[in-house]
């Protein structure tokens, strides 16, 4: 499956609003552009060396673009897309992103893209009856778009936050397909009551011997009292949505993603804007839901050049066992905090938790600083033989300003359910920050990152960033690695310390954050 910025050395954000789709859209396959003269290779430690950087112009041996900004609104940032999410089932791949990003808040509109075999191609086309730029929709923006699949309704949706002209994220609406090509209007699913929403997730339970097989879980917290968290249920295809409900306890937060195990329990891993991953649970169908155990505090370094981060929003996976894996960025084993690994938790019941353990990406007193993970688990996979891929951002140098980072994308697997790590391969990059969108958060490629397994083969839609040729002031666009990467077995193991910096953990701050 798939799934989110402060002062030196660490700091913590809230994730932000709006957006979502439905509708009826025309497509094209997208095979990519014609190769072009590949940038100059990132400057790398010798880790990321191992496999040649790729091009972030499209031209590398297996870069392909999965869609491009169509839109030629004025008020927003042309031609740039940004935050991607993806969903796998069968062999179907769909993907969504926001298109034409605005400086303050959300996208002209939202995006998706379509693979049928494996990510080798794309086809992708816009969601429309969102917004006024496109597919006539009553909505000024739309943002945070979210893919998942009801099997028991043969149903493709994309969840999303809308929002009003005066840039108030109403609230939560999905989009449906029985194919990922054809998109009908979108539903409003939770909100447009008055209050502001934020950071929804949805998933279903796609398991025929669940009692609640078919039925699909919305996540969303709720700015306007306080980031409470809420959830919504729907058993029939996202045509209709309960009225929210959600945990009791410490349940203030943002960036939850929901995931069913094969008995119908939803764990649902969150952020507690920033400071620390909790998780609660359901076992009736969302009929009631849990009180909040903490998975694990965080410690974050905050990106060099006022990138926009995701600091702290969890990435979360499940394998064929029900085991829940979650992954997100944290400075917890380098002394002073100077740089993020990507760290991950797992639990069986998604209420004990195993330490906190390391992907041994690089070093620990490397100058590489990692962040934005999109964790995949192969669905057919568990255990001791779960495979994983994680996808991720990074800059191989922390110590540069606006003016000098250079951000580059990676990638890592293990097929032992973590327990040993391959060797990490550079994927995209470099790129300047001046090639992604602007936002007045910090420059933007998303505040998450998704990765499918599908067939051995790890699958991510990510953010590029190339010199633009057309006259307009970005060329920012979804690429994907062709057919995707190997989930490949290594040698280098996880490891659970030594813990060389552990806070303190921030204060949450008096009020919630709405980060559009």
């Amino acid at each position: 499956m798939k799934h989110p910025r402060t002062p030196a050395p660490w700091r913590r954000t809230f994730a932000a609003v709006a957006a979502a789709a439905l509708a009826l859209a025309g497509a094209a396959w997208n095979t990519g552009p014609a190769a072009t003269p590949a940038a100059a290779a990132v400057a790398t430690p010798a880790s990321h060396k191992a496999v040649p950087a790729q091009s972030v112009n499209g031209g590398g041996p297996n870069l392909v673009r999965a869609s491009a900004d169509p839109l030629i609104d004025a008020g927003s940032q042309h031609a740039t897309e940004v935050e991607p999410d993806t969903f796998a089932y069968g062999g179907t791949i769909v993907a969504a992103a926001q298109v034409g990003r605005f400086t303050d808040g959300g996208a002209a509109g939202l995006g998706w893209s379509t693979s049928r075999d494996g990510g080798a191609s794309w086809r992708s086309g816009m969601l429309p009856g969102l917004t006024a730029q496109y597919g006539n929709g009553s909505w000024a923006r739309a943002s945070d778009p979210v893919v998942a699949y009801d099997a028991k309704h043969a149903t493709w949706m994309v969840a999303g936050l809308v929002i009003d002209a005066g840039r108030n994220p109403m609230g939560v609406t999905v989009s449906r397909s029985a194919d990922g090509l054809g998109w009908r209007e979108p539903v409003r699913a939770v909100g447009f009551d008055g209050q502001a929403f934020d950071k929804e997730w949805i998933v279903c339970d796609n398991t025929p011997t669940s009692p609640y097989f078919g039925t699909c879980y919305i996540e969303v917290d709720i700015p306007s009292s306080d980031n409470l968290m809420v959830m919504s249920v729907s058993r029939d295809g996202g045509t209709t949505w309960s009225a929210p409900t959600g945990p009791s306890g410490v349940n203030l937060g943002l960036g939850g993603q929901p995931l069913v195990r094969p008995d119908g329990t939803v764990v649902v891993p969150f952020s507690t804007d920033t400071t620390s991953i909790r998780s609660f649970t359901s076992t009736d169908g969302g009929g009631s839901w849990s009180p909040t155990v903490l998975v694990a505090d965080v410690f974050a370094h905050g990106a060099a050049g006022g990138l926009r981060d995701g600091l702290g929003l969890p990435s979360a996976e499940i394998d064929a066992d029900g085991r829940v894996y979650v992954a997100w960025q944290d400075c917890r084993f380098r002394a002073g905090c100077p740089a993020n690994d990507i760290v991950y938790a797992t639990s069986v019941d998604g209420t004990t938790w195993s330490a906190v353990s390391r992907v041994p990406i690089d070093p620990t007193t490397s100058g590489v600083d990692h962040f934005l993970p999109g964790l995949g688990v192969d669905p057919d996979t568990a255990g001791p033989g779960a495979k994983l891929g994680l996808y991720y951002y990074f800059y191989p140098n922390t110590d540069c300003t606006a003016a000098t980072c250079e951000l580059a994308v990676g990638f890592i697997s293990s097929a032992n359910g973590g327990a040993t790590w391959s060797r990490p391969q550079t994927v995209a990059g470099p790129m300047p920050l001046t090639r992604i969108a602007a936002t007045s958060g910090g420059r933007m490629v998303g505040d998450y990152l998704s990765t499918s397994v599908l067939n051995g083969r790890a699958v991510a839609v990510f953010a590029v960033g190339r010199a633009p040729t057309d006259g307009r002031a970005f060329d920012e666009a979804m690429y994907a690695v062709a057919g995707g990467l190997p989930v490949r077995a290594g040698t280098t193991p996880s490891s659970t310390g030594p813990v060389a910096f552990a806070g303190p953990a921030r204060e949450r701050p008096g009020g919630p954050v709405i980060r559009q």
